[in-house]
């Protein structure tokens, strides 16, 4: 299972890791691709992760979700 979520407010490659790693340390997530061309984080899913607990991880980092959508 896979979600694109849509970040805004990342400027650098430094906003990138730090959005890597909020991804990646929520249980449930493998991985996270993100894409500071695009802003956008694709996560490849080992269970269902709620849309919140992706938003809040990412909020918690300082920045912010315009969408999520299941890919």
């Amino acid at each position: 299972m896979k979600k694109i979520i849509h970040v805004e407010g990342m400027g650098c490659q430094n906003c990138v890791k730090h959005v890597k790693e909020a991804l990646e340390g929520l249980d449930g997530v493998a991985s996270a691709k993100v894409s500071l061309d695009t802003n956008t984080a694709e996560v490849a899913l080992t269970q269902d992760v709620a849309d919140t607990a992706i938003i809040a991880a990412i909020e918690d980092a300082g920045y912010e979700v315009s969408s999520i959508t299941a890919a």
